[in-house]
């Protein structure tokens, strides 16, 4: 009896595979299937070990509708991640099973990529995330893939290109000749792919030695074909996995709505366009990889390809798209002076408009408009600055909070404020809505006054949060608040120091009524360079020195201070008379020492204001 022997397939290694004519298709979303089977918890990637015959199963049913690259059920298993969920010690558990389950499944019939996503965090300041952190997470991750074989590590649904060539580097690390494919999540603009922005990014990939580069997620099909034009001239092989469409939220959960024969259909034009790697993200159930896989069997990868015209170069020395502001041009050339103006809460600013227009004829140099302070409904204060503006000819120093937008809205209203010409940003974290009118309201506060700064800086470089460019430079004076009395002045100094490093020019103080409080900040800060402005309130009464003293946060007024508007309280001329005293002696002091002033001038007393000016 003649004996029979099995002789498994033995597959082609994946670099090879990568340079034959037909695309290489990848499963589809495990989010969607594991749903179909009523499996819904957050991470899923935690069904690698509460139920692994599911995942299992799935991959299979990708593979049997012609799969040939399966992505391991880890995008979220890092520590940062997994941490929210209380599975922060299950990082190695997670990951290792989630590729061993895959390679079950794959034998010598498919190849399998260890998925890596991004941490879920911010990098600091706009987070709390350092760069060294987020290296030994990325680490300890791919330790635990690499130990469950798999064929090539797949980096996934990275916006950050930053944190993208970390987590690559991360790689190299525990490996560095493994195979890697990169993949950056653009952004649905066509704007930006039109630049040379997606080329660039790909560029900046290949010299990380991926073997395949491309783009995953957040954009439907067709803004996926455009993603693949503008990165086409890449000399290494290309990934295009978009969603099945952009999704609708209905009771929190994300619906897709596009059939598997259109997804099919634009994804052929992704192979005709040169992607090697196709298939499909968000959505992608198996219908949609078996109509995929089905179109990818019949074409060649580059037949029909699109020439395209060469995308606009972004010229970064040649983009500033506006001139700095008449009062950025001034400090540090000349003594400079500012005046905080109180904003109405209702719609008529009629008042605010011939206060400046006094404060200007007096020869104040700005008007100070605030934001956020103590949580009260009032003008948008861009909108206010640009009225008064236009209808004075005086500039406005535009405070600008960041407890009531996220970090979208927030970058949005900067553009807005640009466009308008208001150009003197104090960058400010806001007061809590719990300290004011509407105690019910959400504090947002996506970022605090620090990375507000950095999104400044950033768009003054012409990129937003995330670098993606712009259009045009900003053109922004940044400014910040500091408070040289705080209790607790280290703290203040380092927060200070970062606002500096990441782009403030200006600070605007707290108001000081001691030269020897200033003097001492200043020396702490000597090896900062920036613009002091000097924060003054003219004391009107003892009840105004004991109010800023004891019920505003942050605010110190000495008790000699007190004590001398006490002394002299007999009639509210003399105590005003004191408080005015104080006030220009200590600025008279302090004026070789700094770039300007910036008069809080109490009950709408802008006659104060005009009168220490014009005592310099």
């Amino acid at each position: 009896m003649k004996s029979l022997s099995y002789s498994p397939k033995v597959k082609t290694t994946l670099q090879e595979r990568l340079s034959q004519d037909i695309a290489i298709v990848t499963d589809g979303s495990l989010s969607i299937e594991l749903s179909k089977r009523g499996l819904t918890d957050i991470p899923i990637d935690v069904y690698n070990l509460k139920n692994p015959v599911s995942v299992e199963q799935i991959h299979r049913d990708f593979m049997e509708v012609g799969a040939e690259l399966l992505q391991t059920n880890t995008l979220n298993a890092n520590r940062l991640m997994l941490e929210q969920h209380g599975l922060a010690d299950k990082v190695y558990e997670i990951n290792r099973k989630g590729v061993w389950i895959a390679r079950c499944v794959a034998l010598h019939r498919c190849y399998v990529a260890a998925v890596v996503g991004p941490t879920g965090k911010f990098f600091t300041p706009v987070g709390t995330l350092t760069k060294e952190e987020a290296f030994q997470v990325f680490t300890e991750q791919i330790i635990a893939l690499l130990d469950g074989q798999p064929d090539c590590l797949m980096f996934k649904s990275f916006i950050d290109i930053e944190e993208l060539e970390i987590a690559i580097q991360a790689a190299k690390f525990v490996n560095p000749n493994f195979p890697m494919i990169a993949c950056k999540t653009f952004p649905e603009d066509g704007s930006v792919l039109a630049t040379s922005f997606p080329a660039d990014i790909a560029q900046r990939l290949e010299h990380n030695g991926v073997i395949a580069l491309g783009s995953n997620s957040t954009v439907g099909p067709q803004r996926m074909f455009d993603i693949v034009k503008a990165i086409s001239a890449s000399n290494i092989p290309l990934v295009a996995l978009p969603d099945t469409a952009i999704p609708v939220l209905e009771d929190g959960k994300a619906l897709y709505n596009a059939e598997p024969e259109y997804v099919a259909h634009v994804v052929k034009k992704c192979i005709a366009q040169g992607a090697r790697i196709v298939g499909a993200d968000g959505g992608a159930s198996v219908e949609h990889i078996r109509a995929i896989a089905d179109i990818a069997a019949l074409h060649k990868i580059g037949e029909g390809k699109v020439i395209i015209k060469s995308p606009k170069i972004i010229d970064s020395s040649l983009d500033t798209n506006a001139t700095p502001s008449h009062f950025a041009q001034k400090i540090g050339k000349e003594f400079v002076s500012t005046v905080e103006i109180e904003i109405p809460r209702g719609l008529d600013i009629d008042n605010v408009v011939n206060t400046a227009l006094y404060l200007k004829e007096h020869g104040v140099d700005a008007i100070n408009i605030f934001d956020g302070a103590r949580a009260r409904v009032r003008i948008n204060p861009i909108a206010l600055s640009r009225l008064v503006q236009e209808r004075t000819g005086i500039e406005c120093i535009t405070h600008f909070a960041c407890r009531d937008r996220n970090m979208v809205g927030i970058q949005a209203d900067l553009i807005g404020a640009d466009a308008l010409s208001v150009r003197n940003i104090l960058a400010i974290t806001g007061d809590p809505t719990s300290i004011g009118d509407f105690p019910n309201a959400t504090s947002v506060y996506d970022l605090d006054a620090i990375g507000l700064i950095r999104t400044i800086n950033k768009m003054n470089n012409g990129e937003d949060l995330h670098g993606n460019p712009i259009g045009k430079k900003t053109n922004f004076l940044i400014s910040c608040a500091v408070n040289p009395t705080s209790h607790n002045i280290e703290r203040e100094i380092r927060r200070f120091e970062q606002k500096i490093q990441e782009g403030a020019t200006v600070a605007f103080s707290q108001p000081i009524f001691e030269y020897a409080v200033l003097e001492e900040f200043l020396e702490r800060t000597k090896h900062l360079r920036f613009h002091f402005i000097l924060g003054i309130i003219p004391l009107r009464s003892l009840r105004h020195a004991e109010f800023l003293h004891y019920e505003v946060p942050g605010m110190v007024v000495p008790d000699w201070v007190r004590k001398t508007i006490a002394d002299n309280s007999h009639t509210i001329e003399h105590a005003a008379a004191k408080g005015m005293e104080i006030a220009r002696t200590l600025l008279q002091k302090a004026k070789k020492d700094i770039a300007g002033v910036y008069i809080m001038p109490p009950a709408k007393k802008y006659s104060m204001a005009v009168e220490i000016i014009q005592s310099l």
